[in-house]
């Protein structure tokens, strides 16, 4: 084929090419693609309701003896805990056991997580202190510790409940690892904090349920006021660490022991609780004043069985004291759970379902109101000691449960001389576990020093402010961090380096025979990872390249806008000579030098004018109709800078729907800017007539087709006469001329390279018209 056939092609190509509208996705395919079986998905979202039938049929005796293990050492450490954190929640010990019976037993029938421990824990028992205490200093005793509690429990269960069965636990991924361990730490300090006083018995000297840093204050000030009680709080607490520290060192100097170290270390807190109690027994038994008072503080009477256990009273006027407290501890209930649980997944190699572990601790709680139970949710320790324990699935909760049966049937006699304070050492051995080690947070500092931050102010809220205003400050400052992160995103304006097969770069622009590619990095090389002496070639001249980092949206668009037409007003000149133009005929915003300073368009003569811009969407997932509009203006701004036809070349577009809204726009297509609206979505509705930019469903008016199309289909080479050209212009288009993007979209790219060369190549045809005369 000779160069005037090639010619004749090109120009057959841009005359006659037919008017058809780029073809883009529909909105009868967005709702296709929303269930592309609504019958199996139906049956499957009601089969994922009951994880436990995809593994009860398939049970067997070596599932069985490690769900046993595990079952009955997490059941001897819960019940102590449990009536500890009872303790804390200002209620009665029974309650304690009542919400770790229904907590494991029920969570196993819906549980995604074979390791996690549902039960009472240090946290929502504090948090549920504070409702009572918050409901009991407005309404007085109207309603009992024990109704307040049960009536949280079983709101907030529904609440969690609705929130899984609609599927939208991926809300909680809106609060970072960093805010959630703030809050656990500042939480932590306070609870350990709280337990002081009773650990000195000196709990009945000031208030305890004060700020932490006033408790710890006055725990001091009163600390020579002590009673008996710290003879055996403060020997139980040192205990429980020399026993973790002599077994730990134990198992690393003798190997052969560390299975056996592992379960001593567990069942510490028993083994403690039980040396108490027969202690407390045995100087208290004989020294009862005559009012009945024992000379240390003892747990007393808890009811045998279930004999507290009924139907829920819940009052609408409780429900309405309520209601400012509910989402507090809503929030704490699922954040709390929704941590643990992928923690242990992701260490023990399987994959939990978000929604459905909130649907079973929503079903735990609102049916451990009819048992009379607190709030419970997944607990750390007990979850860590369940894993170690060599559980092999959900079942092992059933085990735990008889173990607190057995011990609410058999052993209440026993739990009446169980010493607060050594209740209160437990309670400080196992929360000071949730405080973050500083390993971990000089990990959140080297990652990201702004989380780093919000964990700083969620422990110091915390801890100084309450729980409340702890969690509020770490939802708020993770929802402003990554609003921030939106509204700013990275972005770079990009330059070319040329790389060999070996891995080096060409720095003297010679191609040798192992030059395989050309890559674009950025210009501005502060704080990236590359050689310092590696030189970045600037784009060819009047072409800015700029590579997005973020979804393009609203709340950014403006300002990338703005940093492009920044950019160009700094590379290129303009397109007109202003020297001659008036003042009196200069716009207002642009009115010139002063009288006596020199044109800036004389001093910017040697700089080239604007003619396209690259835009790399590769990283782009999102799309909205006020960044579309952004990118309007940008373009009629810059055109109104260069005094001609800016192209607008996009790479790497891989959602359909970015590509339906940019052709919406009027971009890829090849339409001069000045023939399109200048309003995507008008506040003022335009005329009948108004003419629009290509649309989906409903096709406007086809103009001439662009020059890309046919620029694109013949390289450089081939059309200036090269028999044997590698490949067209646009590696968009194979060799056999099948297109990857089509070629009614001519301005939209596969790759960055392309687009680039695409944005080059337009001088081979300078006098052709995208529109209008044809020549």
């Amino acid at each position: 084929m000779t160069f005037v056939e090639r010619i004749k092609r090109v120009s057959k190509r841009i005359v006659g090419a037919p008017e058809t509208s780029p073809p883009v996705v529909s909105s009868v395919d967005y709702i296709k693609s929303l269930s592309r079986d609504p019958k199996a998905e139906v049956i499957d979202y009601f089969v994922q309701l009951f994880p436990f039938l995809q593994w009860i049929g398939r049970y067997n005796l070596g599932w069985l003896t490690g769900d046993l293990i595990a079952g009955i050492t997490v059941g001897l450490v819960l019940v102590p805990q449990s009536m500890s954190y009872a303790q804390i929640a200002t209620l009665d010990a029974q309650y304690g056991l009542y919400s770790s019976f229904v907590g494991v037993f029920v969570y196993a029938f819906f549980a995604t997580s074979k390791d996690v421990s549902i039960g009472p824990v240090a946290v929502m028992s504090l948090e549920t202190a504070t409702i009572i205490s918050h409901v009991t200093s407005q309404y007085g005793n109207e309603w009992s510790h024990q109704q307040i509690a049960t009536t949280v429990a079983f709101m907030a269960g529904f609440i969690v409940l609705g929130i899984g069965l609609l599927r939208l636990g991926w809300l909680v991924e809106f609060i970072p690892a960093p805010a959630v361990s703030g809050f656990m730490t500042g939480s932590a300090l306070n609870i350990a904090t709280g337990q002081l006083p009773q650990l000195f018995g000196t709990q009945n000297l000031f208030d305890t349920r004060a700020a932490t840093y006033r408790v710890l204050i006055n725990t001091l000030k009163y600390l020579p006021s002590s009673t008996l009680d710290a003879a055996w709080g403060v020997p139980a607490l040192a205990f429980l660490y020399f026993i973790r520290w002599g077994l730990q060192r134990l198992a690393d100097r003798h190997p052969r022991f560390r299975r056996a170290a592992f379960f001593l270390t567990n069942l510490r807190n028993g083994f403690v609780v039980i040396i108490l109690t027969l202690a407390a027994w045995l100087y208290c038994r004989t020294r009862v004043s005559k009012s009945g008072k024992y000379p240390i503080s003892i747990l007393l009477t808890v009811p045998r069985g279930f004999q507290n256990v009924g139907q829920p009273v819940i009052d609408r006027k409780l429900l309405s004291a309520l209601a400012g407290e509910l989402p507090v501890a809503t929030i704490i209930l699922l954040l709390e759970h929704i941590a643990i649980s992928k923690s242990f997944g992701r260490v023990n190699g399987y994959k939990i379902n978000p929604n459905q572990e909130l649907i079973a601790i929503g079903v735990t709680n609102t049916v451990g109101s009819c048992f009379n139970a607190y709030p419970s949710t997944g607990s750390f320790s007990r979850s860590a000691l369940k894993a170690k324990s060599g559980v092999r699935t959900p079942a092992a909760g059933w085990f735990t449960g008889v173990v607190v049966i057995v011990a609410l049937y058999g052993l209440t006699d026993a739990f009446f001389w169980i010493p607060k304070a050594g209740l209160s050492a437990v309670i400080i051995h196992a929360v000071m576990d949730l405080v973050a080690k500083p390993a971990q947070v000089y990990t959140f500092w080297r990652v990201s020093p702004l989380e780093f931050i919000i964990w700083a102010a969620a422990v110091l809220v915390t801890v100084l402010g309450g729980l409340e205003n702890g969690i509020y400050t770490a939802i708020c400052c993770s929802a402003a961090l990554l609003l921030v992160r939106i509204a700013r995103p990275r972005g770079h304006f990009l330059g070319r380096v040329t790389v060999r097969a070996d891995g080096t770069s060409s720095q003297n622009g010679k191609e040798g025979e192992n030059l395989v590619r050309e890559v674009w990095v950025p210009l501005d090389r502060e704080g990236h990872v590359m050689n310092p002496t590696l030189k970045v070639e600037a784009p060819p001249p009047g072409i800015i390249i700029y590579r997005f980092e973020e979804s393009f949206t609203y709340p950014n668009s403006s300002r990338i806008n703005q940093m492009i037409v920044d950019h160009a007003k700094e590379l290129t000149r303009r397109g007109r000579d202003m020297s001659g133009v008036k003042a009196s005929d200069r716009p207002w915003n642009d009115p010139g030098p002063r009288p006596g300073q020199p044109d800036p368009a004389v001093l910017d003569a040697s700089k080239p004018i604007l003619h396209a811009v690259v835009l790399d969407f590769s990283a782009v997932s999102q799309i909205d109709t006020t960044a579309v509009q952004n990118l309007v203006d940008l373009r009629s701004e810059l055109e109104r800078w260069a005094d001609a036809q800016v192209e607008f070349h996009f790479a790497g577009i891989l959602s359909p729907w970015i590509r339906r809204a940019l052709i919406a726009g009027g971009f890829g297509v090849g339409k001069p800017g000045r023939s399109l609206p200048v309003e995507i979505a008008p506040v003022v509705p335009p005329q009948e007539d108004a003419q629009w930019g290509p649309g989906d469903e409903f096709p406007a008016r086809q103009g001439a087709p662009s020059r890309r199309q046919d620029e694109e289909a013949l390289s450089p080479r081939e059309s200036l006469g090269d028999e044997k050209p590698a490949q067209s212009a646009n590696s968009s288009t194979t060799d056999f001329e099948a297109p990857i993007v089509s070629t009614l979209t001519p301005y939209f790219h596969f790759d960055l390279s392309t687009a680039v060369r695409s944005a080059e190549e337009h001088k081979f045809f300078p006098d052709l018209q995208v529109e209008g005369e044809q020549k």
